[in-house]
């Protein structure tokens, strides 16, 4: 009687983390040689996934307003309206255009890539995904940070919770990576619950503030009285208002995070990968819609809240310090209302990261396994999910769960991938000989640019933590590279029909391939190489043979699909040609691919190459040249493990 031995518990955990392995990072492209096959687009309808990136979004109003209460002061709302400005007049249409230029929610960094070519593309793209792994983790770990503040100052809890910040902010980073370990659509259920509440609330706090300043007149004149003595007149408050600006740039996130999450919009029912009509034209109304209700809410929460709150509990140690609107709350509506309102700002704090890691789960993939620098693991969701909190974890120890001291860096993650998108989408529209458009663009990028600029001088320390990031980023896809250098790196193989034929034709013979490096390919090249080869293989002059020709094309991609074309030159000499980033990748790919297509093994012929072994495996690294025998040999052995499938390599 048959036993059935069940799995061992590993391949069930392997199972469930490498559980759709290539579901998020889809570019509308191959998903690569050890992804699963691509599922249908299942999308949500454009509101939730704005409830998604409105986590990140939204929350900001719990800080927003004690932040620019502390860098403008009195001029808090006039400083916040030169803020909605700029998020409508400029963050607004770029962000717009770029959900038209990349609608798979590469964003910016996708359209910056195409510019550039080579490994200077490769490293530029890693060092805007540096930025971004900032902008996003920083995100998490800020927010949760925010929400244990509320957490601990909240009238009732303070006792029982003063000191233990640091544990709570873990506790809630952990949370969310446990609801990403669960399932993404249960995020997206999360996210429309809390933002719907959250909302609500902060409606019955604004009209009750807005209640108290109009029945307390003298609230209004003391503000336009004290504003007017400490500024002179409307000119100068404009001109200070555009200088602390910087400061308050908090106020733009969730823009990239809102193309990020794009992929995850429903669109129309005709949508494709390639023309998803549809799911761009429901982004603009997502970015449009958050951007609106956000500016209203700015608007009138730094209005209120300069107004009410007395200057001094803005500061460290104050009770609006991080939390202008919960003090509100508790000061207008009583301990209960209070309490409920900490309740709902610390949940959305807490999910604010889920935007966040929702981006860095579309975005990451879709580069660095492409580019061959992280493993192939890291297309799938549930282990870079442990990877991002794991991170997260370190970010937080490192910056003692403070709202104060990440600031920095969340701003400059947030205006350098803001500056990067106005650039992108100005050097589209002119492409696109849109001159207008070109120039409304530029001037946008040159206000991005001021503000970035601004803003490192006044915090270097964002600068400092965005670039170990980008050192982190580069290193780990470097040594991933390095080691992943003798993979196949092949997504697939086509010959063409004159191909094929050479290829059938011999294999009624033996498959004897010769590896040529093309030159003047004239008459004399191939001749003097068919007599070396079987002058060094001592072979008989009946012996016939196939050229192979690789043309290296990008050496710094990592994987591609493989086209052989066949020709007959002079007369006598079969000769197949082929592009490719990495000759000994393609020519272990096609050998392999020769020898499934026909059941018999073939052997290729090589020349050694002269000069240091060293020097010639980092043209191999970094150029696709080389050493190419050895390593055509290494990666045929990588690909087969088992000697008598694999085919022969022979060198003279």
């Amino acid at each position: 009687m048959a036993t059935t031995e069940r799995p061992p518990s590993t391949s069930r955990l392997r199972a469930w983390m490498l559980e759709g392995l290539s579901d998020m990072g889809k570019d509308g492209g191959h998903p690569g040689p050890h992804a699963e096959p691509e599922a249908p687009h299942q999308g949500q309808r454009w509101w939730r996934v704005m409830c998604l990136t409105g986590v990140d979004y939204f929350s900001t109003l719990g800080y927003q307003p004690g932040i620019a209460a502390l860098a403008a002061g009195l001029l808090s709302p006039v400083a916040t309206i030169v803020l909605v400005v700029v998020t409508l007049a400029g963050a607004l249409p770029v962000y717009r255009r770029v959900a038209e230029e990349s609608p798979h929610g590469e964003g910016s960094i996708a359209m910056l890539e195409r510019l550039l070519s080579f490994w200077q593309g490769k490293l530029f793209v890693l060092t805007l995904l540096g930025f971004a792994a900032t902008d996003f983790l920083i995100t998490i770990t800020l927010s949760a940070a925010d929400a244990s503040t509320h957490l601990v100052e909240n009238p009732h809890l303070t006792e029982a919770l003063d000191g233990k910040q640091m544990l709570i902010t873990l506790f809630l980073v952990a949370l969310l990576g446990a609801v990403f370990l669960k399932g993404f659509l249960e995020a997206i259920g999360v996210a429309v619950a809390l933002v719907g509440v959250y909302l609500a609330l902060n409606v019955v706090v604004v009209i009750t503030g807005l209640w108290h300043v109009i029945t307390a007149g003298h609230v209004i004149t003391d503000w336009s009285t004290a504003l007017t003595a400490q500024h002179g007149n409307v000119f100068l408050m404009i001109g200070v208002a555009l200088i602390v600006f910087p400061k308050l740039a908090l106020g733009l996130s969730g823009f990239e995070t809102g193309v990020a999450v794009m992929p995850h919009v429903q669109g129309d029912p005709g949508d494709t990968e390639q023309r998803p009509a549809g799911r761009i034209r429901d982004t603009k109304k997502l970015l449009t819609t958050a951007a609106l209700i956000m500016s209203c809410f700015l608007i009138a929460t730094s209005f209120i809240t300069t107004l009410l709150i007395p200057e001094k509990e803005f500061r460290t140690g104050g009770q609006a310090n991080g939390r202008a609107l919960a003090y509100l709350a508790h000061e207008y509506l009583g301990n209960a209302f209070g309490t409920v309102y900490d309740v709902s700002t610390i949940a959305i704090l807490w999910f604010a990261g889920a935007s966040a890691m929702a981006g860095l789960l579309n975005l990451m993939p879709r580069y660095l396994p492409r580019y061959g620098m992280a493993p192939h693991w890291a297309r799938a969701v549930r282990p870079m999910v442990i990877v991002f909190t794991l991170i997260a974890f370190l970010v937080t120890w490192i910056f003692d769960a403070d709202v104060d001291k990440q600031g920095g860096a969340y701003a400059t993650g947030v205006l350098v991938l803001i500056s990067s998108a106005a650039i992108a989408v100005t050097i589209a529209a002119h492409k696109a000989g849109q001159r207008g458009w070109t120039i409304v663009f530029a001037v946008i990028s040159a206000v991005f640019l001021y503000t970035t600029v601004v803003n490192v001088i006044e915090r270097p320390d964002g600068v400092k933590i965005g670039a170990c990031f980008i050192a982190g980023i580069m290193l780990v896809s470097l040594l991933s590279r390095l080691a992943r250098a003798f993979e196949l790196r092949v997504t697939s193989v086509s010959l063409d029909p004159m191909a094929e034929r050479f290829v059938r034709d011999m294999a009624s013979r033996r498959l004897r391939f010769i590896a040529n490096e093309p030159d003047r390919r004239d008459n004399a090249e191939y001749r003097d190489k068919v007599e070396q080869i079987r002058t060094d293989n001592d072979m008989p002059d009946q012996e016939d043979f196939i050229f192979l020709e690789v043309t290296v094309t990008d050496p710094s991609e990592f994987e591609a699909s493989l086209t052989v074309r066949g020709e007959v030159l002079h007369g006598r000499y079969r000769v197949l040609t082929l592009e490719s980033a990495s000759i000994p990748n393609a020519l272990a790919a096609l050998l392999l691919h020769v020898r499934d297509l026909t059941g018999c093994t073939p052997h290729i012929y090589f020349e050694w190459t002269e000069g240091n072994p060293f020097a010639n495996f980092l043209r191999f690294f970094l150029f696709g040249q080389g050493e190419v025998a050895p390593v055509t040999r290494e990666v045929l052995r990588e690909a087969e493990p088992d000697p008598a499938l694999r085919p022969r390599v022979h060198t003279g």
